[in-house]
């Protein structure tokens, strides 16, 4: 017994759609699925969320323990984004300055919900323990170290590590090359 899904399962589980060779984790939780779009070649480990407005390109990892609350800004994941484990990625999330109330249980009128949507460009990828916060575009080609605190647009194809993170260099670009050569062979 695979502890993934079945394509049968999958199919049953309602997403807007779904693209071929799609692993994910029974022990996923899934809320607003006909509100995602998942592309081929897509891995999503044990015990991650997803919730709302969500795309996922092609070749995309998800790892264990990452959620992305998407509500209906949205979080768009391009081709070959690599998210790592225990990461967050918010779409939405309460004001926290003490001028509202905050939390689901609290009526709407109490509370500024603060919406913005999350991009991750082509070969991005996000370090372990990181956060992701509303409105944010993660360029093409950056790379972002562990426990980084991602708060504003990211230039693409640099570096960033730190609490608000920071560039500190340059990513190479040859994932472009092995990634053409990958799909010629496919």
């Amino acid at each position: 017994m695979s502890s993934f899904y079945s394509e049968q399962e999958l199919k049953e589980i309602g997403f807007k759609s779904l693209g071929e060779n799609v692993l994910i984790s029974k022990k996923t939780s899934i809320y607003g699925a006909s509100n995602m779009s998942i592309g081929n070649n897509v891995r999503i480990d044990d015990f991650s969320l997803l919730s709302g407005n969500i795309t996922i390109g092609n070749n995309v990892h998800i790892a264990a323990y990452v959620s992305l609350f998407a509500g209906d800004a949205g979080i768009e994941l391009g081709n070959y984004v690599g998210v790592s484990s225990r990461s967050v990625i918010y779409a939405t999330t309460d004001d926290y300055s003490g001028e509202y109330l905050t939390n689901p249980t609290v009526p709407d009128k109490y509370k500024n919900v603060i919406n913005g949507k999350v991009t991750m460009g082509e070969h991005s990828l996000i370090g372990t323990g990181c956060t992701v916060l509303p409105g944010v575009t993660v360029g093409d080609g950056v790379s972002v170290g562990a426990m980084s605190l991602i708060n504003k647009d990211l230039d693409e194809w640099s570096i960033y590590v730190g609490i608000p993170c920071k560039r500190i260099k340059d990513r190479s670009k040859r994932v472009l090359e092995l990634a053409e050569e990958y799909e010629k062979e496919q």
